[in-house]
């Protein structure tokens, strides 16, 4: 019997994630990953945007390395699936490739916003939408 829990991460923040849509009933989690804040310096404005649009979604709220805290919930649950949005982060990949060796990890595709084939500067949301804006 599968027994999911859900991952949500900053690429899909929204009530519209495939995999809080497939599995609605099922626990999820949301980590702070300290060491990326660190690393891209986000502001204090951003992390208050993200933690609004976290408020929205039905997910317990951690701090501290990704894959350890998705891990530890899962095993909390008694969960033998992860599921969750795919990201083209490599950071991303990094973390699915920590927690694979101790359970399965379902990644779901997310339905793209607008179709573009070339380079968006994700950083800022207002370089994302320059581009964006011209093909919605």
């Amino acid at each position: 019997m599968t027994k999911p829990i859900v991952w949500v991460h900053g690429d899909c923040l929204s009530p519209n994630n495939p995999a809080l849509q497939k599995y609605p009933d099922a626990p999820a989690i949301w980590v702070w990953d300290e060491a990326l804040i660190e690393e891209w310096q986000l502001s204090l404005k951003r992390l208050a945007f993200i933690y609004e649009c976290l408020l929205e979604l039905p997910v317990v709220i951690r701090r501290g390395d990704v894959a350890q805290e998705i891990l530890a919930f899962a095993q909390e649950h008694n969960a033998n699936l992860i599921v969750t949005a795919n990201s083209p982060s490599p950071r991303f990949d990094d973390i699915c490739n920590q927690m694979q060796p101790s359970i399965t990890v379902e990644v779901l595709e997310v339905e793209p916003f607008f179709d573009y084939d070339g380079y968006i500067d994700l950083k800022r949301f207002s370089r994302y939408w320059k581009v964006a804006q011209n093909y919605v």
